[in-house]
């Protein structure tokens, strides 16, 4: 028995979202669709495909092995509807972006909103994520990161820097002790990542800046910003973020600046894409437009 693309198409849900009722959100279809379309498969194949895990659906040796070739012929069937249908003055169709939360909340936002303003058949999703996003899996068609990637089969682009500061609410600094240093930050309640939750070495902010003790830690950066919006204590924040709350500024902006950039990251195979290549090109002009906004307003 062949396999048809539509159970293929069900195999890649599962394999990347790892549940059967997760693939079948996405796809619209009930969980026992679902199951009956993989166990189909896996009796055309005469192999087990999926093992359930602690963690729910994982990829077999087998699975692994369909996974290559089912992620090629997807890919062959979006070339083949870009070819066929043409590309029109706009973009459609769905793109999902994955993203560090961060740049997901403060940045992101508003700049799809305006390439989605211009392109009234496109849905943008943005999957707000406190580690790295697997492209391989497809959870994503592109990934903004914060450090680019040395392995795998993918394209990287560097989108632009941006800058982040010490930052605190003014009235939290209106009743705490003064801060003209460094060494003053012992006095004060600091916010950041959680040490070994840090899923990238370039949100490692806090080791550059010298502060040793972190007493109010999330591994989500919106979580730091709006304890230092609410004057909850004093952290390290974007600097793109800080016209998003009133009364919060820069504290000892002269003594320390972080820089950091953005990367663009694709799978290889998506260069042939144009749709795609058009999404992204927008993508990084928004951002770097958005970023120098942003911070020549602090």
């Amino acid at each position: 028995m062949a396999a048809h693309w539509d159970d293929l198409r069900v195999f890649l849900a599962v394999a990347r979202e790892e549940s059967l009722s997760a693939a079948g959100r996405r796809l619209n279809v009930d969980p026992a669709t679902v199951g009956r379309r993989v166990a189909r498969l896996e009796t055309a194949f005469d192999a087990p495909l999926f093992v359930k895990s602690p963690t729910g659906y994982a990829l077999t040796d087998a699975g692994q092995r369909l996974m290559g070739h089912a992620l090629r012929v997807e890919q062959s069937l979006q070339e083949a509807t870009e070819e066929m249908v043409g590309q029109s003055t706009g973009l459609s169709g769905q793109i999902r972006i994955g993203a560090p939360d961060g740049v997901a909340n403060f940045l992101l936002p508003q700049v799809c909103a305006r390439i989605a303003e211009d392109n009234p058949d496109l849905d943008i999703q943005i999957v707000a994520l406190p580690r790295v996003v697997n492209l391989s899996r497809r959870e994503a068609d592109l990934v903004v990161a914060v450090s680019a990637p040395t392995a795998g089969r993918l394209t990287v682009q560097k989108i632009t820097d941006y800058k982040l500061h010490l930052a605190a609410a003014r009235w939290y600094l209106r009743n705490h002790p003064k801060i003209t240093s460094v060494e003053d930050l012992k006095d004060h309640v600091v916010t950041g990542y959680i040490p070994d939750m840090i899923f990238d070495k370039e949100l490692d902010y806090l080791s550059e800046v010298g502060v040793e003790r972190v007493r109010l830690a999330s591994n989500s950066a919106s979580v730091q910003f709006n304890w230092v919006r609410v004057g909850s204590g004093i952290g390290v924040v974007h600097d793109f973020a800080i016209p998003s709350a009133r009364g919060v500024v820069k504290v000892l902006d002269d003594e320390i600046s972080l820089t950091r950039s953005f990367y663009l990251i694709r799978h290889a195979d998506d260069r042939r894409l144009e749709r795609l290549n058009r999404f992204a090109e927008a993508l990084c002009d928004g951002m770097r437009q958005e970023v120098a906004h942003l911070e020549g307003q602090t």
